[in-house]
Protein backbone atom coordinates (compact mmCIF):
# COMPACT_ATOMS: atom_id res chain seq x y z
CA UNK A 1 0.00 0.00 0.00
CA UNK A 2 1.55 3.53 -1.25
CA UNK A 3 2.39 5.85 1.76
CA UNK A 4 0.14 8.93 1.59
CA UNK A 5 0.60 12.36 3.20
CA UNK A 6 -1.88 14.06 5.22
CA UNK A 7 -2.99 16.72 2.48
CA UNK A 8 -3.85 13.95 -0.14
CA UNK A 9 -5.24 11.78 2.71
CA UNK A 10 -7.99 14.66 3.74
CA UNK A 11 -8.59 15.35 -0.30
CA UNK A 12 -9.46 11.81 -0.83
CA UNK A 13 -11.51 11.25 2.31
CA UNK A 14 -14.17 13.57 3.69
CA UNK A 15 -11.96 15.36 6.50
CA UNK A 16 -11.88 19.40 6.02
CA UNK A 17 -8.28 19.87 5.78
CA UNK A 18 -6.27 22.27 7.79
CA UNK A 19 -6.37 25.51 5.31
CA UNK A 20 -9.94 24.67 4.53
CA UNK A 21 -10.92 24.81 8.42
CA UNK A 22 -9.10 27.76 8.90
CA UNK A 23 -10.61 29.40 6.07
CA UNK A 24 -14.23 28.12 7.23
CA UNK A 25 -13.10 29.64 10.86
CA UNK A 26 -12.62 33.22 8.94
CA UNK A 27 -15.49 33.15 6.72
CA UNK A 28 -18.00 32.47 10.00
CA UNK A 29 -16.23 35.21 12.15
CA UNK A 30 -16.48 37.99 9.29
CA UNK A 31 -20.32 36.87 9.17
CA UNK A 32 -20.89 37.50 13.12
CA UNK A 33 -18.90 40.58 12.30
CA UNK A 34 -21.69 41.88 9.46
CA UNK A 35 -24.38 40.61 11.33
CA UNK A 36 -23.00 42.84 14.58
CA UNK A 37 -23.10 46.02 12.05
CA UNK A 38 -26.48 45.41 10.59
CA UNK A 39 -28.20 45.18 14.01
CA UNK A 40 -26.27 48.16 15.40
CA UNK A 41 -27.33 50.14 12.07
CA UNK A 42 -31.05 48.92 12.49
CA UNK A 43 -31.01 49.30 16.21
CA UNK A 44 -29.78 52.60 15.83
CA UNK A 45 -31.92 53.70 12.81
CA UNK A 46 -35.41 52.17 15.12
CA UNK A 47 -34.15 54.72 18.31
CA UNK A 48 -32.82 57.77 16.17
CA UNK A 49 -36.46 57.56 13.79
CA UNK A 50 -38.96 57.33 17.05
CA UNK A 51 -41.15 59.75 16.71
CA UNK A 52 -41.63 62.79 18.63
CA UNK A 53 -44.24 62.56 21.45
CA UNK A 54 -45.80 65.96 21.93
CA UNK A 55 -45.93 67.84 25.40
CA UNK A 56 -48.90 69.34 27.32
CA UNK A 57 -46.81 71.57 28.85
CA UNK A 58 -44.17 73.42 26.38
CA UNK A 59 -41.41 74.97 28.17
CA UNK A 60 -38.54 77.21 27.45
CA UNK A 61 -34.86 75.67 27.27
CA UNK A 62 -32.27 78.76 26.31
CA UNK A 63 -32.41 80.84 23.60
CA UNK A 64 -31.65 80.18 19.30
CA UNK A 65 -29.64 81.66 17.35
CA UNK A 66 -30.26 81.90 13.76
CA UNK A 67 -29.83 83.91 9.89
CA UNK A 68 -32.79 85.54 8.83
CA UNK A 69 -33.43 88.14 5.61
CA UNK A 70 -32.13 91.81 6.17
CA UNK A 71 -34.73 93.55 5.83
CA UNK A 72 -33.99 95.49 2.43
CA UNK A 73 -33.32 92.37 0.80
CA UNK A 74 -36.34 91.03 2.25
CA UNK A 75 -38.55 93.75 0.14
CA UNK A 76 -35.96 92.90 -3.09
CA UNK A 77 -37.21 91.09 -5.87
CA UNK A 78 -34.95 88.29 -5.19
CA UNK A 79 -36.73 87.86 -1.86
CA UNK A 80 -37.93 84.48 -2.73
CA UNK A 81 -34.61 83.16 -4.31
CA UNK A 82 -32.55 84.02 -0.78
CA UNK A 83 -35.01 83.13 1.09
CA UNK A 84 -35.19 79.17 -0.24
CA UNK A 85 -31.20 79.69 -0.20
CA UNK A 86 -31.17 80.33 3.86
CA UNK A 87 -33.09 77.31 4.33
CA UNK A 88 -30.21 74.95 3.02
CA UNK A 89 -27.16 76.75 4.53
CA UNK A 90 -28.85 78.34 7.90
CA UNK A 91 -27.25 77.44 10.86
CA UNK A 92 -29.12 77.43 14.50
CA UNK A 93 -27.11 78.08 17.85
CA UNK A 94 -28.21 77.51 21.35
CA UNK A 95 -27.24 79.05 24.54
CA UNK A 96 -28.42 79.27 28.10
CA UNK A 97 -27.79 83.11 27.45
CA UNK A 98 -29.39 85.40 25.47
CA UNK A 99 -25.94 86.93 24.89
CA UNK A 100 -24.34 84.17 23.61
CA UNK A 101 -20.94 84.60 24.67
CA UNK A 102 -18.22 82.64 25.95
CA UNK A 103 -14.95 82.24 28.02
CA UNK A 104 -11.87 82.68 26.52
CA UNK A 105 -8.29 82.57 27.73
CA UNK A 106 -6.14 85.90 27.02
CA UNK A 107 -2.86 87.17 28.78
CA UNK A 108 -3.28 84.17 31.01
CA UNK A 109 -6.39 85.79 31.85
CA UNK A 110 -10.40 84.54 31.40
CA UNK A 111 -12.62 87.26 29.32
CA UNK A 112 -15.75 87.07 28.25
CA UNK A 113 -16.25 87.16 24.34
CA UNK A 114 -18.67 87.07 21.80
CA UNK A 115 -19.15 83.80 20.31
CA UNK A 116 -19.22 83.50 16.49
CA UNK A 117 -21.40 81.97 14.07
CA UNK A 118 -21.36 81.63 10.14
CA UNK A 119 -23.58 80.24 7.39
CA UNK A 120 -22.45 76.60 6.45
CA UNK A 121 -19.83 76.02 4.42
CA UNK A 122 -20.77 73.00 1.80
CA UNK A 123 -18.11 70.11 1.53
CA UNK A 124 -16.89 68.61 -1.75
CA UNK A 125 -18.89 66.12 -1.31
CA UNK A 126 -22.61 67.88 -0.60
CA UNK A 127 -22.16 70.06 -3.28
CA UNK A 128 -23.78 67.76 -5.86
CA UNK A 129 -25.61 65.84 -3.12
CA UNK A 130 -29.50 65.25 -3.42
CA UNK A 131 -30.22 66.14 -0.20
CA UNK A 132 -29.18 70.07 -0.41
CA UNK A 133 -30.01 70.57 -4.18
CA UNK A 134 -28.37 73.27 -5.27
CA UNK A 135 -29.38 74.73 -8.36
CA UNK A 136 -26.72 76.22 -10.86
CA UNK A 137 -28.07 79.66 -9.70
CA UNK A 138 -27.40 78.91 -6.21
CA UNK A 139 -24.14 77.80 -6.79
CA UNK A 140 -22.92 80.49 -8.88
CA UNK A 141 -22.94 82.82 -4.78
CA UNK A 142 -20.46 79.84 -3.54
CA UNK A 143 -16.50 80.29 -3.89
CA UNK A 144 -14.35 77.25 -3.43
CA UNK A 145 -11.93 77.70 -0.55
CA UNK A 146 -8.91 76.19 0.77
CA UNK A 147 -7.87 76.64 4.58
CA UNK A 148 -5.14 75.02 7.05
CA UNK A 149 -7.33 73.42 9.91
CA UNK A 150 -5.70 73.09 12.78
CA UNK A 151 -7.39 70.79 14.35
CA UNK A 152 -7.29 68.07 12.25
CA UNK A 153 -3.68 68.76 11.10
CA UNK A 154 -4.59 69.06 7.43
CA UNK A 155 -6.29 70.97 4.53
CA UNK A 156 -10.10 71.58 4.22
CA UNK A 157 -11.58 72.46 1.24
CA UNK A 158 -14.74 73.50 1.13
CA UNK A 159 -17.66 76.07 -0.71
CA UNK A 160 -18.54 79.70 0.95
CA UNK A 161 -21.25 82.04 0.26
CA UNK A 162 -20.21 84.94 -0.99
CA UNK A 163 -22.63 87.36 0.16
CA UNK A 164 -23.28 86.57 3.64
CA UNK A 165 -24.02 90.50 4.18
CA UNK A 166 -27.77 89.48 2.58
CA UNK A 167 -28.68 87.94 6.02
CA UNK A 168 -28.56 89.10 9.81
CA UNK A 169 -28.50 87.08 13.35
CA UNK A 170 -32.03 86.75 15.15
CA UNK A 171 -32.53 85.33 18.88
CA UNK A 172 -35.36 83.80 20.05
CA UNK A 173 -36.46 82.02 23.05
CA UNK A 174 -36.03 78.15 22.28
CA UNK A 175 -39.04 77.12 22.98
CA UNK A 176 -39.33 72.55 23.91
CA UNK A 177 -43.14 71.45 22.41
CA UNK A 178 -41.67 67.75 21.49
CA UNK A 179 -39.76 65.29 23.27
CA UNK A 180 -38.25 61.96 22.49
CA UNK A 181 -39.91 58.83 23.56
CA UNK A 182 -37.38 56.83 25.51
CA UNK A 183 -37.52 52.63 24.57
CA UNK A 184 -35.61 51.15 27.32
CA UNK A 185 -35.48 47.92 25.85
CA UNK A 186 -34.51 49.50 22.49
CA UNK A 187 -31.81 51.78 24.03
CA UNK A 188 -30.55 48.76 26.85
CA UNK A 189 -30.50 46.06 23.68
CA UNK A 190 -28.13 49.22 21.51
CA UNK A 191 -25.57 49.58 24.20
CA UNK A 192 -24.57 46.28 25.20
CA UNK A 193 -24.07 45.32 21.62
CA UNK A 194 -21.83 48.57 21.69
CA UNK A 195 -19.96 47.51 24.89
CA UNK A 196 -19.18 44.34 23.30
CA UNK A 197 -18.27 45.67 20.41
CA UNK A 198 -16.02 48.38 22.16
CA UNK A 199 -14.70 45.93 24.83
CA UNK A 200 -13.50 43.37 22.01
CA UNK A 201 -11.79 46.12 19.52
CA UNK A 202 -14.34 45.06 16.62
CA UNK A 203 -14.53 48.87 15.42
CA UNK A 204 -11.49 48.54 13.23
CA UNK A 205 -12.14 45.10 11.72
CA UNK A 206 -15.95 45.85 10.88
CA UNK A 207 -15.05 49.08 9.09
CA UNK A 208 -12.17 47.11 7.27
CA UNK A 209 -14.93 44.51 6.28
CA UNK A 210 -17.58 46.40 5.54
CA UNK A 211 -16.53 49.55 4.28
CA UNK A 212 -13.01 48.25 3.09
CA UNK A 213 -11.03 50.97 5.15
CA UNK A 214 -10.70 50.99 8.63
CA UNK A 215 -10.23 55.19 8.65
CA UNK A 216 -11.48 58.29 6.81
CA UNK A 217 -9.47 58.57 3.71
CA UNK A 218 -7.36 61.77 3.67
CA UNK A 219 -8.03 62.21 7.63
CA UNK A 220 -4.22 61.97 8.10
CA UNK A 221 -2.76 64.41 5.50
CA UNK A 222 0.46 66.70 4.75
CA UNK A 223 2.11 68.52 7.45
CA UNK A 224 1.35 72.12 8.55
CA UNK A 225 3.76 73.20 6.10
CA UNK A 226 4.40 76.16 8.56
CA UNK A 227 5.69 73.16 10.65
CA UNK A 228 8.17 71.48 8.39
CA UNK A 229 11.26 70.18 9.49
CA UNK A 230 13.71 71.04 6.55
CA UNK A 231 16.52 68.53 7.53
CA UNK A 232 13.36 65.68 8.07
CA UNK A 233 14.17 61.94 6.42
CA UNK A 234 17.36 63.29 5.29
CA UNK A 235 20.87 61.43 5.65
CA UNK A 236 23.86 62.68 7.43
CA UNK A 237 26.12 62.42 4.11
CA UNK A 238 23.28 64.87 2.44
CA UNK A 239 22.98 67.37 4.87
CA UNK A 240 27.01 67.79 5.02
CA UNK A 241 27.25 68.15 1.39
CA UNK A 242 24.81 70.41 1.19
CA UNK A 243 26.55 72.49 4.11
CA UNK A 244 29.92 71.94 1.77
CA UNK A 245 28.49 73.46 -1.52
CA UNK A 246 27.05 76.25 0.35
CA UNK A 247 30.47 76.65 2.20
CA UNK A 248 31.73 77.00 -1.33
Amino acid sequence: MENYTKDEYALCSRFKSEKKKKRLVKEDFEKKLRQHFKQRKQLFNAVWNSPPVLLDKPYQKGWVRFFVLRADVLVGPNAGFFMNLLEKINTYHYSNEKSFTKRKRKFGKKITVPSEQFLKEISISDWNCKKINLTEKEKSYFTLTKEWSNNLGRYIIYYRFDEPWRFVQRVRPNIITHKKPVNSDLQSELQVLENYITNQNLNHKINRLVMGYARCPGYYQTENPRELNPIKNKSQHLLYQQYADEMI
